[in-house]
């Protein structure tokens, strides 16, 4: 943008690159409770289909852009609501979304809330998801949404094995069908398969004396 010089130059001054990257980096908005809220905002829902309720909930996540249009482009989580039918566990539903939409507008680090989520387990007992995934609990299954949005936006690394790794898992797999005839039917993992504690799928076999993972490949033996 062009500026009219109306007055006299009486003196100059060149800004140094130092100065120049200071002046950017004071101008750059990071996320923080008093950033107002735009009038719109971009965002994902997320169904939650669980057999404790006949009605799924639904988690929609919305994100505000910082620096728009700039080098320090960033999108971060503002505000979190939960929607079903259900009404059963409408009081700490409403109460768990509040308290995490604070966290997500105070700034920071907010991706401990994952594990914190996904660590809660219910008294009663958890329930296993299409694919053999074991929800400990509600909360912990609205944690793996949380989980899947902050990978979407960038926040968190998706997680993922190598073609090598891939191989090997599937080498494993063919391996222990051909031993013991479970290939696992219609599922992808055999049916004997145990409850994997690091990725809660039910992909777990014993190999060569090692419980190996054919979900995520983690090992006993390394």
């Amino acid at each position: 943008m062009s500026k009219k010089i109306d007055k006299k130059i009486v003196g100059f001054q060149v800004k140094t690159e130092e100065e120049k990257q200071q002046e950017i980096e004071s101008n750059i908005v990071q996320m923080h409770e008093k950033v107002s809220r735009p009038e719109q905002l971009e965002g994902a829902t997320y169904k939650i289909k669980t057999p404790l309720s006949d009605h799924a909930l639904y988690l929609t996540i919305n994100d505000i852009i910082l620096n728009p249009g700039t080098d320090h482009e960033l999108r971060r989580p503002f505000e979190i609501f939960i929607n079903s039918k259900n009404m059963d566990h409408f009081q700490w539903i409403v109460a768990l979304t509040r308290v995490i939409s604070a966290v997500f507008r105070k700034g920071g680090d907010c991706t401990f809330l994952v594990e914190e989520l996904k660590a809660v387990f219910d008294p009663q007992g958890g329930y296993f998801k299409s694919g053999g995934r074991f929800m400990p609990s509600l909360v912990a299954e609205i944690g793996w949404a949380i989980e899947d949005h902050l990978q979407n936006i960038g926040l968190l690394e998706q997680p993922g094995l190598s073609d090598h790794q891939k191989k090997i898992l599937d080498e494993k797999k063919a391996e222990y069908a051909a031993k013991t005839g479970d290939d696992g039917g219609s599922s992808e993992f055999p049916v004997s398969s145990e409850l994997c504690r690091k990725c809660s799928v039910k992909a777990a076999i014993m190999m060569d004396g090692c419980l190996t993972c054919l979900n995520c490949g983690d090992s006993k033996c390394g």
